[in-house]
């Protein structure tokens, strides 16, 4: 349990986001679950403790909707402690003289400039609030190191969650802001749902690929959520045993 510390969750009304809200929520956080869609959100929040949950529908590329998220969490539970920073869209897939302009800018709106513009309104929540200090966990990928073919966009995006993890650690370590990046390979939600059936593979061939549950997910984001602000975990991978990492490509 961690005595009602406050977290936002973004993209949490499905998938890795819904299963990492809701294991805070079963640890006692306060947990505001940030998304497009108001009924998902609804949805991940069903069953929790009355007071709780805090459904703030949020296009996570707006700033103004950003900004709105971060001042209804500090107006409901007056500070924010964590922000899983999860939001984010596999954008178009293609060989990259195929993508088009405005696919791409979509998947940077999102997985980018969405991801820096919530760490920044939880670092200007985190540098005033007392006791000081915070943690943010950045969603990264697999593909952050090692692309899958014809993933062009999401690739130099998850790529780019990595200095952006960095610098805000970086800059934020004399405020006691620790941030880390998770690095998720194949766990079984809908974005994975088709990769039993075939992924593409650097040597041309479609093979099928394992996955494993979601809430490992949810147990690695929790550890790193939990530690005091004097320990940061930088840098953590969960992938499936056998998915085509180590050597990909």
């Amino acid at each position: 349990m961690n005595d009602g510390r406050v977290a936002v969750v973004t993209g949490a009304g499905s998938g890795i986001g819904r299963a990492v809200a809701r294991a805070f929520l079963s640890d006692g956080y306060r947990v505001a679950l940030a998304g497009r869609r108001k009924e998902a959100l609804q949805e991940t929040a069903a069953g929790s403790t009355e007071g709780t949950a805090l459904v703030v529908p949020t296009d996570v590329t707006d700033p103004d909707a950003v900004s709105a998220l971060f001042d209804a969490v500090v107006g409901e539970w007056g500070r924010v402690d964590v922000l899983f920073n999860n939001a984010g869209t596999l954008g178009p897939s293609g060989a990259i003289d195929t993508v088009p302009v405005e696919e791409w800018r979509r998947t940077v709106d999102v997985n980018l400039t969405g991801m820096f513009l919530c760490a920044r309104a939880a670092v200007r929540v985190m540098k005033a609030q007392n006791p000081r200090g915070g943690r943010i966990v950045n969603n990264g990928s697999i593909a952050a190191s090692a692309p899958r073919p014809e993933s062009v966009a999401y690739s130099a995006t998850k790529h780019a969650v990595t200095g952006l993890t960095k610098s805000i650690l970086l800059d934020c370590r004399a405020f006691d802001i620790g941030c880390g990046q998770i690095d998720i390979g194949n766990a079984a939600t809908e974005m994975t749902a088709g990769f039993g059936a075939g992924a593409k593979q650097a040597d041309g061939s479609v093979r099928p690929e394992p996955s494993f549950d979601v809430s490992h997910v949810a147990d690695a984001v929790r550890y790193m959520a939990g530690l005091p602000l004097e320990a940061n975990v930088f840098s953590l991978t969960v992938t499936a045993t056998g998915m085509p990492f180590v050597g990909r490509g």
